[in-house]
Order: structure tokens, then C-alpha cells, then sequence
């Protein structure tokens, strides 16, 4: 699978530039009733990106990615497996804008979206890529195969990244159960499952693991 080069208005030469653009769009609907467009969190010299699904209402007001309850449970997953939020990864989502009531974002807005999504792994060029729930499975990997089938399971990425699909962390906040083969167990396997290939990837992480949490 090859992610398409960005086209289109939003053509960027930067990660600022796409920012500035995005910032601008009124390219879908969702530009109409954002507060702020919410374009990434942590390190562009990442060698891991993960992709979610939308903004929710903290992100809109603050312009970050996952700050809410299940980004606040995301970055203590993350920090548990040994990947620093600000260092070792880069933090987008498939669409900038928050839809209306934290609906999942439509095909159309995706679609129109997608340019500033390719700009942000082009410029990244992220080894290993996540993909947060299905939303984002289904823009990148256009399957209509469920989350629950292929979380944790290798894939091929754009420019040769390896890209793997994990529950999206409010699914987890319905489902806290921690027992073995729980959502949320089943998470914290694959995320170690990501740590271990960055690691046998030469990639450079400053979290330290901790027990399961």
C-alpha cells in the first residue's frame, strides 16, 4: 500500500505550511463549526506516528490531540510501554476539524482531509505507523474488516513503514476491565509489540516501560 502524494490546494512543503493551511480550510463542512483545527502533538522527528480519529471538544478548544479522558488514558498507555508522548511519537488524526456531537467523520470529510494527512507522513516518514480504531483502519487501509479481527497484526505501509492497528483508547474508557484478554490488555500487548519493533528497528525511545496499568 502506498499513501497517494498530497495534491490539491493544500499542497505544502512543510509540516508549518500544511499547519497554516489546515488552520485556513474550508475544503469540508467541519471548517464551519470549529473553534480550531487540530493538527498534531509530539515530535515531527518521530520515527512513530499514530493516527486517530477525530478532534473531540478539548481538542477543538485547545488545538491538541488527544487531551480528553481517552487521550489522557493514551499518553499513560503509552507511557507504561516505554514511548515518551513529546519524544518517540507523532500524534495526528484523520481529520483536523471536530465533527459536530464527536460524530464519526464522514467519508466525504475524510476524503477532503486526506491531503493534509499525506502531508504529515510524507514529511514525517514515520518506520511504524498506529492506526487509533477504525476510523482511521478504514481511511488508511480502505478495509472493511473490524477492529477486533486485525488489531495487533502487521502491515504495509507507506515507504515501507510497518503499520499496525490498535482499539482506540475510548473504546478502553467503556471497556476498563483489565483482565487478560480484555480491550484494554489486548492494547497494552500491542503496544509492547510496538516498542519491541522500534526497538529492533535501532529506533531511539526515552520512556522507560513500567508495569501494566
Amino acid at each position: 500500500m502506498q499513501i497517494p502524494l498530497l495534491q490539491g490546494p493544500a499542497v505544502c512543503s512543510s509540516l508549518e505550511a500544511l499547519s497554516k493551511a489546515a488552520a485556513e480550510c474550508m475544503r469540508c463542512p467541519l471548517g464551519a463549526t470549529r473553534i480550531r483545527s487540530v493538527f498534531s502533538d509530539g515530535s515531527p522527528q518521530a520515527q512513530i506516528m499514530l493516527i486517530g480519529e477525530g478532534p473531540g471538544q478539548q481538542e477543538d478548544e485547545s488545538g491538541i490531540p488527544f487531551v480528553g479522558r481517552a487521550g489522557q488514558l493514551l499518553t499513560q498507555m503509552l507511557a507504561s510501554a516505554g514511548i515518551d508522548r513529546q519524544q518517540d511519537i507523532y500524534i495526528c488524526n484523520t481529520v483536523k476539524c471536530r465533527p459536530p456531537q464527536n460524530r464519526k467523520p464522514q467519508a466525504s470529510e475524510m476524503e477532503a482531509c486526506f491531503p493534509y494527512l499525506s502531508g504529515q507522513i510524507q514529511n514525517v516518514q514515520p518506520k511504524i505507523i498506529v492506526l487509533a480504531g477504525a476510523t482511521a483502519v478504514q481511511d488508511i487501509l480502505k478495509t472493511k474488516q473490524g477492529i477486533t479481527k486485525i488489531r495487533g497484526q502487521w502491515f504495509e505501509g507507506p515507504n515501507g513503514a510497518k503499520l499496525m492497528p490498535i482499539f482506540h483508547p475510548s473504546y478502553l474508557l467503556r471497556n476498563p476491565s483489565q483482565t487478560e484478554g480484555s480491550p484494554k490488555w489486548l492494547m497494552w500487548q500491542d503496544l509492547q509489540t510496538v516498542r519491541k519493533e522500534a526497538e529492533a528497528q535501532g529506533i531511539q525511545l526515552h520512556g522507560t516501560p513500567s508495569p501494566f496499568i
